[in-house]
């Protein structure tokens, strides 16, 4: 998938101050994660299943 047809978010903790932030975008089977700072449709992103994901919040919280 073109990452420029997801639908790209930032946490509701991120400022428009710039700084370290990162998107997300979802579909039933991947979560697609990006750097907010350069979203052009050439930067790379990291695909994730939902159980990895799932699994990557437990630990952070």
């Amino acid at each position: 998938m073109n990452t420029t047809e997801l639908a790209w978010f930032k946490s509701s903790y991120s400022t428009n101050e710039g700084g370290e932030c990162l998107e997300i975008a979802t579909t039933p089977t991947t979560i697609h994660i990006r750097d907010s700072k350069n979203p052009a449709d050439a930067t790379p992103t990291l695909t994730l299943t939902p159980t990895t994901w799932t699994a990557f919040l437990r630990t952070v919280r």
